[in-house]
């Protein structure tokens, strides 16, 4: 009988003790549950994990105008090289439509982006004008999906730059147009303006545009920490810092509709027939009622 008493209390003490063990195990599983759940979220509530960054121009085309003093080529290539170390520091993967300093047409550009599927397509540039007071940053998208994106990239670059905001803007640009992934173009200041050509000259200043179109990928929120100005060029204080998640305000500027080159709609026989006639019969009653000013006119006049 006692061997009996021994052997359940044994069981029971084990089954106490197995009891325990779930208890204390659980609040664990659930945890790493959420952290795996929030984790997949995350990266599913990202535009893509694979981003192909074009750094403009290069090669023999320097890019900007003629007699700029500030080659552009080398200014992009080198964001887009430090926008690449940041990207795969933060887990994405990167394809380069070129790593070095050479000449890569539209086309080739456009068939790298297409050829890497569920990517976002980033094109590094920077403006340049005539006018010396020009100046600012601009980004430009195309499709509409690349709206949240442009504006992710586009307010972060302005919160870390001191530059004008020049606004987001809808362009049918060949990289932009041809890409079947969204695609954005970013202009990084004017090259040809004195203060924001110095600017790009400093490796500092490139690392933080590199840094701000990382956090514009990765939809974190605008910092305000404002690149040093020069005492003739004060910081732009219209941006501010603030998440924008399908954000479409203000920076937004409506761009008048492109010409098309194709003529939809041929105008009637009878159409062109009968403005030809209402042409005809202007033209004769201008020459009728010249030719009475001009016979009404005093001579001293006319001389």
């Amino acid at each position: 009988m006692s061997h009996r008493i021994y052997r359940l209390n044994l069981v029971m003490c084990w089954l106490s003790v197995a009891g325990l063990a779930w208890v204390f195990a659980s609040p664990r599983t659930s945890s790493a549950a959420q952290s795996k759940s929030r984790k997949t979220s995350a990266q599913t509530s990202r535009p893509s994990t694979l981003v192909v960054i074009d750094a403009g121009h290069g090669g023999f085309d320097r890019g900007g105008i003629q007699r700029q003093r500030i080659a552009e080529k080398d200014m992009t290539l080198d964001v887009a090289l430090r926008l690449r170390k940041k990207l795969l520091a933060a887990g994405y993967r990167v394809v380069m439509t070129r790593d070095s300093d050479v000449f890569i047409p539209l086309p080739g550009r456009v068939a790298i982006a297409n050829s890497n599927r569920n990517a976002i397509f980033i094109c590094v540039h920077f403006n340049s004008a005539t006018r010396t007071e020009a100046n600012g940053v601009e980004t430009y998208y195309y499709r509409r999906d690349a709206m949240a994106l442009a504006a992710n990239i586009h307010r972060n670059v302005i919160a870390g730059a001191p530059s004008e905001n020049r606004g987001i803007r809808r362009r049918g640009y060949y990289v932009l147009r041809k890409t079947t992934n969204p695609g954005v173009l970013v202009e990084c200041g004017f090259l040809t303006n004195p203060a924001e050509g110095q600017l790009a000259l400093t490796s500092d200043y490139r690392d933080k545009l590199a840094e701000e179109i990382t956090r514009g990928i990765l939809g974190k929120p605008a910092l305000v920490a404002r690149a040093p100005a020069s005492h003739s060029y004060p910081p732009a204080t219209e941006a501010e810092a603030r998440p924008f998640n399908s954000y479409a305000g203000t920076d937004f500027i409506k761009a008048p509709a492109e010409r098309s080159t194709t003529r939809h709609r041929k105008r009637s026989k009878g159409a062109r027939g009968k403005k030809s006639s209402h042409r005809s019969t202007a033209q004769k009653t201008t020459s009728s009622g010249s030719a009475t000013a001009k016979k009404a006119t005093p001579k001293s006049v006319e001389d």
